[in-house]
């Protein structure tokens, strides 16, 4: 007789029983302790038992016959559960459902804020801690200090990736926009910045930033032939750059093609129809272009939108 290996022999011999005779061996298992209620697992929660209570709120927060109160407690504690135990699974888990749930919920709103903040600064340690010297931490220690306006570390950080690599992906573009980005770049800089971003399209010529950068340059020197020529390769490459069409079409209104400028600008209003800027430019073309009532729509929409983002004053 054949010998059974004594791992597999259990659940071949299942494969024989009668259904109704499995519960002999179901009887002899422990029985699991039951799950805890919603209620419970809120108690949980607030008494530091986080890994116990986590499941249940998961359980609870995505149960759509539970009440609002009841998810968005279960929502907060599991959340703050989350990140106490660094269970960043679970945590994105909260979050999509909060993001769901209660899309305009102000208390859940400013809890998501801080929530993925401290998430991004966790991962930043990580990295930070296992590849300090690594292409990604130096990218991000040099986007760090962009936000921070230090624009010398910045460009010495994306410098030192260039000294390792001068073919690596992106940077040559993120120098350029960090050149440009300080306040009142000389002349020398804006010609470095146009440098690296002809060497990034160099390096990656499928880089729509890089086209679209190079065209507002060349626009803001009234060079508008180079400057289509380069908002029509970032669209081709990105057919969604909003930016890149609204460049098109001042460049295309400025040369008088007001029809043409009406083309691009109407891609650039379906694109991003809260930028009061499409607005103005289509509203131009369409005025040169003969469309008064038109132009005076697109005038009247960039009117609100202006009036909408414009600061509350101070009570008096």
């Amino acid at each position: 007789m054949p010998k059974f290996h004594s791992r597999l022999f259990p659940s071949i011999l299942l494969l024989f029983i009668p259904l109704g005779h499995t519960t002999l061996f179901a009887q002899s298992a422990p029985k699991a302790a039951a799950a805890p209620t919603a209620e419970q697992a809120l108690d949980l929660a607030q008494h530091g038992r986080c890994k116990e209570a986590i499941p249940t709120l998961k359980r609870a927060l995505s149960a759509t016959n539970n009440s609002v109160d009841l998810r968005k407690q279960a929502a907060v504690l599991g959340l703050r559960c989350s990140l106490a135990t660094d269970d960043r699974d679970s945590a994105v888990t909260f979050l999509q459902q909060m993001h769901k749930q209660f899309p305009k919920d102000p208390d859940i709103l400013y809890m998501v804020v801080h929530a993925y903040s401290d998430l991004s600064t966790r991962s930043s340690e990580d990295l930070a801690r296992t590849a300090p010297q690594s292409t990604a931490a130096l990218k991000l220690a040099a986007e760090a200090y962009e936000m921070q306006g230090n624009w010398d570390e910045a460009q010495h950080q994306y410098e030192t990736i260039l000294k390792r690599d001068p073919q690596e992906p992106g940077i040559h573009f993120l120098l350029g926009r960090a050149l440009l980005s300080r306040p009142n770049p000389t002349p020398e800089m804006l010609d470095r910045a146009r440098d690296e971003f002809q060497k990034e399209l160099q390096v990656n010529p499928t880089n729509a930033g890089a086209h679209y950068v190079l065209g507002e340059l060349a626009r803001k020197k009234e060079n508008c032939d180079e400057a289509i020529s380069h908002f029509a390769q970032a669209t081709r490459l990105d057919n969604n750059f909003a930016e890149a069409y609204l460049g098109w079409g001042y460049c295309l209104t400025t040369q008088k093609k007001y029809e043409d400028a009406v083309a691009k600008l109407r891609i650039a209003e379906r694109l991003m129809p809260g930028n009061p800027a499409v607005h103005f430019a289509l509203g131009t073309a369409l005025n040169f272009a003969g469309q008064k009532q038109e132009a005076q729509k697109e005038f009247a929409i960039h009117r609100q939108l202006t009036a909408a983002a414009a600061p509350t004053p101070p009570p008096q």
